[in-house]
């Protein structure tokens, strides 16, 4: 059976290409400073040269989610930073606008400024009006976050991931979200307080990614420049995880994933191109 899910008017997973989410983060706080964009030009011009590149959404995040940093802000000033960021790009890019947010009024005030897709690291969690926003959007994404579950530490990484998005997806149908418009995302970063040590987890979940596809629907995989790969690289800064990223990228793809979120548009479409080559169909 094909999977295929419908993000803003964009197919993704079986029988399409792999697609790209370029990421772009008006948020201070985040792990790869190279990521942040601070100002009106550096917004537009990240907007249209990842337009230019090949990303087929864009990700606009204005707090930084990373479970290791203290970044929390108001509410008021991510959907300052988000609605300024997501008016701006939309002068300059056709691209479906993903808010990268898991509160509520970020996330309402982002999709009135154009935002279409909805991309929650919470997987819905903290989203309990959700059905109020579900007539205006194209798109959810959903990441498995480890808070869902009180028993990381016990099961499986694999099986307690798929239990957390079984729940999440459980929850958006509830809420009257089409399942063919959504993605889901394993959270590889996320699980840092189990009994193995937190790189292992995202390891094992990379290796047996094609075991999602029981979930019915496309996954999303968030890697770029991620803390495993430069724990597993001698402890390289963000900064220098490009080559690291993209051999992930190749096992992601070569495992099954469908959409990539990426901070380098250019080379991960390279890399996922060449994959895909010697990717066996399913």
């Amino acid at each position: 059976m094909k999977i295929c899910s419908t993000l803003a008017g964009v197919k993704v997973g079986d029988g399409q290409p792999v697609r790209l989410m370029g990421v772009i983060n008006v948020s201070p706080e985040s792990f790869f400073k190279g990521s942040v964009y601070s100002n009106e030009h550096e917004i537009t011009e990240a907007a249209q040269k990842m337009t230019v590149e090949g990303a087929d959404f864009l990700d606009i995040g204005a707090m930084s989610t990373a479970p290791y940093l203290d970044t929390r802000i108001s509410e008021e000033e991510e959907t300052r930073r988000l609605v300024g960021a997501i008016r701006l790009i939309r002068k300059w890019s056709p691209l479906p606008i993903s808010v990268d947010t898991f509160r509520y009024a970020p996330a309402c005030a982002a999709v009135e400024a154009g935002a279409v897709i909805l991309n929650d690291v919470m997987g819905l969690i903290s989203h309990p009006l959700i059905h109020q926003l579900t007539p205006q959007l194209q798109g959810l994404i959903l990441m498995a976050h480890p808070s869902l579950k009180q028993n990381t530490a016990l099961a499986s990484p694999v099986r307690n991931t798929k239990s957390i998005l079984r729940q999440s997806l459980q929850q958006a149908v509830r809420a009257g979200f089409d399942k063919k418009k959504i993605v889901i995302d394993p959270g590889i970063g996320f699980f840092r307080k189990t009994k193995m040590d937190w790189w292992k987890w995202d390891i094992d979940i990379l290796k047996q990614l094609s075991s999602f596809r029981t979930l019915d629907v496309p996954v999303l995989v968030g890697l770029s420049r991620k803390s495993f790969i430069g724990k597993l690289l001698e402890e390289k800064p963000a900064a220098d995880r490009l080559p690291g990223s993209l051999a992930a990228t190749v096992a992601a793809v070569m495992n099954g994933a469908s959409l990539l979120r990426t901070h380098d548009v250019t080379a991960t479409k390279d890399a996922v191109r060449m994959a895909e080559i010697f990717r066996q169909d399913d």
